[in-house]
């Protein structure tokens, strides 16, 4: 998903909730190209958003999803995850 997917309506200014965290906290995560976010299990619902760069997000459920700048993707509580970086990437982690 895009956050430019969000915004439908012919509006100047326009909002969405995208996420609803149960623990309040938004980690800066950086990987350089070729890097691994080593695969872990969250215990809380997170939110993964890509700043810049190209990654991939994947899980034990067999999702894999490339993230660009501006994609998101919803991770779910107590599923084994990881994220490959293509290239030098800055995401942001909301739980």
């Amino acid at each position: 998903m895009n956050l430019k997917n969000l915004h439908t309506e012919d509006k100047p200014v326009q909002t969405k909730v995208v996420f609803e965290p149960t623990e309040s906290k938004v980690i800066s995560l950086q990987i350089a190209s070729g890097g691994q976010l080593k695969e872990h299990i969250t215990k809380v619902p997170a939110l993964l958003v890509c700043i810049s760069g190209d990654a991939v997000f994947q899980d034990e459920k067999g999702k894999s999803i490339e993230l660009k700048s501006g994609d998101y993707v919803n991770i779910e509580a107590n599923v084994k995850h990881w994220v490959d970086a293509n290239e030098d990437s800055n995401l942001l982690v909301i739980k």
